[in-house]
């Protein structure tokens, strides 16, 4: 059981990874957006037309904005449409704040706003108190979460040190022992979702154009 159990521990270390390489990129992201939107609204505020701004994210946009602004401009070039090239962009980032932004572009691109340098700097300036905000909050709740994740390793750290000793082997090789270490790994699991729910801050919700 002692070897099942660090076999499924082992196995679940590539997903846990790609987990957190996806969480990552995604606060990458989020982090670059107001510097993305700064810089479209320099480049509205400047003269360009709305799709050459929008496309010009794509050489001199964050770097981890550009991959996706450079899909939208191949896209513009492709087909002309600066709808169709706003909702593959949409399509790609798949976040709130890419619906907001796509939305704001959509409206003045349709009804000619002249206020879009003026809104685009104010979704900036709530883009950054949202993030400064999360920072704050994700920076309390810190030291909970890591107590949290300690708590339920702990046991199982102190299991793999025991089992470098033959006599506490021996005990875990018995159906008592093996019931005791399946319900153990039973309520570890439940009780790390449980602190990884109960943590999570809420995702803002998408704002389909």
């Amino acid at each position: 059981m002692v070897s099942l159990l660090a076999g499924i521990a082992a196995a679940s270390v590539p997903i846990v990874l790609l987990r957190r390489r996806i969480a990552q990129q995604t606060k990458a992201r989020q982090q670059a957006w107001p510097d993305a939107v700064d810089q479209l609204a320099s480049a509205v505020r400047a003269g360009l037309a709305l799709p050459e701004a929008v496309a010009d994210l794509s050489r001199r946009g964050p770097a981890s904005l550009r991959m996706a602004f450079s899909e939208f401009d191949a896209e513009y070039r492709a087909t002309g449409s600066f709808t169709r090239a706003l909702d593959s962009l949409q399509d790609s980032l798949a976040d709130s704040v890419a619906d907001r932004v796509c939305a704001s572009l959509r409206i003045a691109r349709d009804v000619g706003g002249s206020d879009l340098g003026h809104v685009l700097r104010t979704l900036s300036a709530l883009l950054r108190e949202d993030l400064r905000t999360r920072g704050e909050i994700t920076a309390r709740q810190s030291w909970t979460v890591n107590a949290a994740r300690i708590s339920v390793a702990a046991p199982w750290l102190t299991l793999a040190l025991l089992s470098t000793r033959p006599e506490a082997v021996a005990a875990f090789t018995t159906w008592t022992g093996t019931l005791v270490l399946a319900g153990a790994a039973v309520v570890s699991v439940v009780a790390y979702r449980l602190m990884r729910l109960l943590g999570r801050l809420p995702v803002p919700e998408r704002v389909i154009a």
